[in-house]
């Protein structure tokens, strides 16, 4: 009785939408609690982020109006665990009465479908709209059982094959370029001190504006190994292995490395247009720009870092930056140009499993803009 129960009507069509909007469309089951009878699929990346399919039996305009009222409360709650201004949904009734008379789609944003039997899917223009290929996906060689062990076992597949992708992201590696960044940053302060050089080493090598635009160029990324004092590059090296290692991971060694020199560069050229004629150096425009890179990565990992990125990345940046303007002698220009470009830079290097090579090129785009612009700013509007 049990596998009959599964392969009646209106099961089998749950199971064939389940199989499409998780293998095709690679949407994600969302858990909720004391929710019965439907099920929450989300893809952030669609214009469509979430679906609903529900089974239960909705009597009357009531029991409909309680359930846009409860659909509308729990995307509230997904929007701000996603970091998402706009959330379409889109809720597909499989047992809808007769006697719910209220307009389906009044809020745009709340699409509201009626389905009776496969058929229908092909009739319904929002349907066809937002997934024109469903109904033709829904058609199967298999019956009965037969597709029931398919749909099954495509979808574990699916399931299987994300899980592995996603344990591959987050799976801790060794973090060796951020140890020898440390490596360098700690060397480049002690090792001149033992020889006496240390201010000679300061004075040739940190970011100083008019030396920069007589052709000392090297400052630009010079300065970002070099520290002031011995709680300047304590305050560095911890906040570079707080921070480091878990973006190094989650990049990659290459990338990582790309986003730290891009911005501790980005940094450099802040400084010397908006900070006026003073010498600057330190690691913490690099470091703000591993927190810009780590924040467009949390965005789109949002559904597993969501929490962390509301109670530690988000707080982390907002009190730095508010720490930089109210206490004098740090060079907040500095971090505020690491964030932009780690950000940007980012954007272009590109997430794995998530950027498109739409994104990535114009990533790419935007970041040579961006340090096209200082460059302008630094080397040829601020000499006029």
């Amino acid at each position: 009785m049990e596998t009959e129960f599964m392969l009646d009507d209106k099961n089998m069509i749950v199971m064939k939408l389940l199989h499409y909007f998780i293998t095709e469309k690679n949407y994600n089951p969302i858990i909720l609690q004391g929710v019965e009878n439907e099920i929450w699929l989300e893809n952030l990346n669609e214009d469509c982020k979430v679906v609903r399919i529900v089974s239960s039996y909705i009597h009357n305009d009531e029991q409909f109006n309680f359930d846009c009222f409860k659909t509308r409360r729990i995307v509230k709650k997904i929007k701000k665990k996603t970091f998402s201004f706009h959330m379409n949904v889109l809720s597909i009734f499989l047992d809808l009465g007769e006697n719910v008379t209220t307009e389906l789609n009044h809020n745009p944003h709340l699409l509201c479908v009626k389905i009776e039997k496969e058929e229908d899917f092909k009739k319904n223009d929002v349907i066809t709209k937002n997934f024109p290929d469903l109904s033709n996906k829904l058609k199967y060689s298999e019956k009965g059982m037969e597709l029931f062990v398919k749909i099954t076992n495509d979808i574990n597949k699916h399931n299987k094959e994300d899980a592995t992708k996603i344990e591959k992201v987050f799976k801790a590696k060794f973090p060796m370029i951020t140890y020898i960044l440390i490596a360098m940053n700690i060397v480049l302060y002690f090792i001149p001190i033992l020889f006496g050089q240390y201010t000679s080493l300061v004075n040739n090598f940190c970011v100083y504006g008019p030396f920069i635009r007589n052709g000392q160029y090297y400052r630009l990324l010079t300065g970002i190994f070099l520290h002031g004092n011995i709680l300047h590059l304590l305050f560095n090296c911890y906040a570079l292995y707080v921070i480091g290692p878990q973006l190094e991971s989650f990049l990659g060694k290459a990338k990582f490395i790309i986003v730290y020199l891009f911005s501790g560069i980005c940094g450099s050229l802040f400084s010397i247009i908006f900070g006026g004629n003073y010498a600057s150096l330190g690691a913490s425009g690099a470091i703000f720009g591993l927190m810009g890179s780590l924040l467009y990565f949390g965005y789109h990992y949002r559904v597993y870092l969501g929490n962390i990125m509301k109670s530690q990345i988000i707080p982390l940046i907002i009190f730095n930056l508010f720490l930089g303007f109210m206490i004098h002698g740090i060079d907040n220009f500095a971090h505020i140009g690491g964030l932009i470009g780690g950000a940007m830079i980012t954007v272009g290097l590109g997430i794995q499993d998530k950027s498109s090579m739409f994104e990535r090129v114009n990533g790419f785009i935007i970041s040579a803009i961006f340090f096209l612009f200082l460059i302008y700013m630094a080397f040829i509007y601020a000499v006029k």
